[in-house]
């Protein structure tokens, strides 16, 4: 049986994919293509889809390049690798997702981490080692840490961030925290201010480009919400994110035991009533008191009950960690309505694509 969770990487003959949920069907991963291996077969590949060069990077004596746009990247597996698109039932999209026959290996941020620990070869992982060190001095122990993204397949570069990983939701809540008293000068960890630090102006933007594509909010609106989350920081001028990945005994449901159906767009008021898994991949935000501002569903004399919308969940990482328990939110994201064996309710779902085009979550003002 292969066991993966959220933030694993699986190598495969056409380059590294980053898992990104927790069920999976009986024959085949979800996972996102991450970097692309270029051999002579593909070579064209970069001009025609007008791809970076400077992100090309090599491993092992192979070319590999990072893909970061979501089109672009279904565009590449629907022309040229068409195996690794799986039309989903269970939630009515087309997703990226590698046949079990074509995995080669399986690619761990925990088994990466240990081996940072054991011998760390450069700086960068000296940071990252640092980073394990002061976490476990605040309580978590090495066994729910990990790193993930470009370092967990050793293809980061000069300008990578850290990716550090905390398993378990409990952990992730204790990493924030360690990181605020961190920031806060707190006594036990004021001795840490001086390396590790907020971002600057210059990393917030960096990371707002990164993450707003169409100015579906404000770089005054992104980091009003980023600053109150205390989940990344700057260690040596390396920004680093702190992200969560459900423990084993977190994970409790199976691929099929839920499935999802799209029926229109929706932009709705609510207030949060659970925030256990805010930080998780898909971050799930209990809701109630559900206001509809605007809608549009594919039903045109569908009557819908705001009361039946019972959660928000986004796929996207900009979209985690918005807002807490009693806190208000604005939302705009798809409408889905969800079955299982314990009844039927609705969700809005936010990030349907990584960039999360004309999607949000906010604080109300």
């Amino acid at each position: 049986m292969i066991k993966v969770r959220l933030r694993d990487f699986i190598e495969t003959e056409i380059g590294f994919f980053a898992v990104n949920t927790y069920q999976h069907p009986k024959d085949r991963i979800f996972a996102f293509l991450r970097y692309l291996y270029l051999d002579n077969s593909n070579k064209d590949i970069i001009k025609k889809y007008r791809l970076d060069i400077k992100d090309i990077r090599q491993l092992n004596g192979k070319k590999y390049i990072k893909i970061t746009d979501t089109k672009k990247t279904y565009d590449i597996l629907k022309d040229y690798f068409p195996d690794y698109l799986y039309y989903d039932d269970t939630k009515d999209i087309l997703l990226h997702a590698i046949p079990k026959d074509r995995i080669i290996n399986i690619l761990t941020p925990k088994d990466r981490l240990e081996e940072i620990l054991i011998d760390s070869k450069n700086k960068f992982e000296e940071k990252c080692k640092y980073l394990a060190n002061i976490f476990h001095e605040g309580g978590i122990d090495y066994k729910y840490m990990g790193i993930s993204g470009s370092t967990a397949i050793k293809l980061n570069n000069e300008n990578s961030d850290i990716d550090f990983v905390i398993y378990g939701m409990e952990n992730h809540k204790l990493a924030r925290e360690i990181l605020k008293s961190i920031f806060d000068g707190e006594e036990n960890y004021g001795k840490y201010k001086k390396i590790i630090h907020p971002l600057s102006e210059e990393f917030w933007k960096k990371a707002y480009n990164k993450r707003i594509k169409d100015n579906t909010i404000s770089y005054n609106d992104f980091i009003f919400h980023e600053r109150r989350k205390y989940n990344r920081g700057l260690i040596y001028n390396t920004m680093f994110d702190i992200l969560t990945t459900r423990d084993w005994r977190e994970i409790n449901s199976k691929y099929g035991e839920i499935t999802y159906k799209g029926i229109g767009t929706i932009e709705i008021q609510c207030k949060v009533i659970n925030d256990r898994y805010i930080f998780d991949n898909p971050a799930i935000y209990g809701v109630k008191d559900i206001e509809i501002i605007d809608s549009n569903l594919m039903e045109n004399n569908y009557h819908l009950d705001p009361s039946s919308i019972k959660k928000v969940v986004s796929y996207t990482h900009t979209y985690a960690g918005q807002a807490f328990n009693g806190e208000k939110i604005i939302v705009r994201g798809k409408l889905e309505r969800v079955f299982s064996s314990k009844g039927e309710y609705m969700r809005v779902l936010v990030g349907t694509s990584r960039e999360a085009f004309n999607e949000y979550i906010l604080l109300t003002k």
